[in-house]
């Protein structure tokens, strides 16, 4: 028994039956929803290892189900849909899936892609230090330093700074980061976003002469590790 826990959100009960059947069949635990908000509530109530999601869904379609879980998940998502359309796929991977199948498909295909999105995920939670020059997160001790030296971060500054080392290089807006670090049902002043990183500067980067955190005006915050700040 392999213990990963997947949702499939499917709409043809005969569909989602034999997904189920099969995945319990190879030891996952699998989960069913028959439509998009039903779907995404049990994403948001319970924890999945990977969710199979149909396109065409009554009450919420797969594209939006697919963009809502984005705002407060990482999770694999393996896009499923009858029609052979690139449109679909396109848009599909570009609200944050993972991976796409079209109808019919080869269950044994599902399983593959399946366990390669597990794997990647797995190689993904295992990188547990992150690093921008001589700044050093070590996520295993929970520990931040920088040229050797500790850095004492309140959760919220640790949490922000963790963020901004994942996407190093990558800017990263306000609202994007208000979803990450505060949670999707935030809905405070954004000022807040610019208030911790004003506080993580003066502890990351004031006392040093290279300056990683940068403001990319009028578009965001990223961490780079050459160049100087806009």
């Amino acid at each position: 028994m392999n213990n990963y826990k997947i949702l499939v959100i499917e709409d043809e009960e005969s569909i989602a039956s034999f997904i189920q059947l099969e995945l319990n069949h190879e030891g996952y635990i699998a989960d069913v929803a028959f439509d998009g908000i039903e779907g995404l509530n049990k994403v948001k109530k319970n924890t999945y290892d990977l969710i199979i999601l149909d396109i065409m869904l009554p009450g919420i379609n797969g594209i939006e189900v697919c963009r809502k879980v984005r705002q407060f998940s990482d999770i694999p998502i393996i896009m499923l849909t009858a029609k052979d359309d690139v449109s679909d796929k396109i848009t599909g991977l570009d609200m944050g899936a993972d991976d796409y199948m079209t109808k019919p498909f080869i269950i044994d295909e599902l399983f593959a892609r399946i366990r390669a999105n597990l794997r990647r995920k797995n190689d993904e939670n295992s990188k547990s230090i992150l690093k921008a020059k001589d700044l050093i997160m070590d996520l295993d001790k929970h520990q931040v330093t920088r040229s050797g030296r500790h850095i004492e971060l309140r959760k919220k500054e640790y949490d922000l700074l963790e963020y901004l080392l994942i996407n190093k290089e990558i800017v990263i807006n306000r609202d994007q980061i208000l979803e990450k670090v505060w949670g999707y049902e935030y809905f405070g002043d954004t000022n807040v976003v610019d208030v911790n990183i004003r506080y993580l500067r003066s502890k990351v980067d004031d006392p040093f002469e290279d300056k990683l955190i940068q403001t990319v005006r009028g578009v965001g915050y990223t961490i780079r590790e050459h160049g100087n700040e806009k």
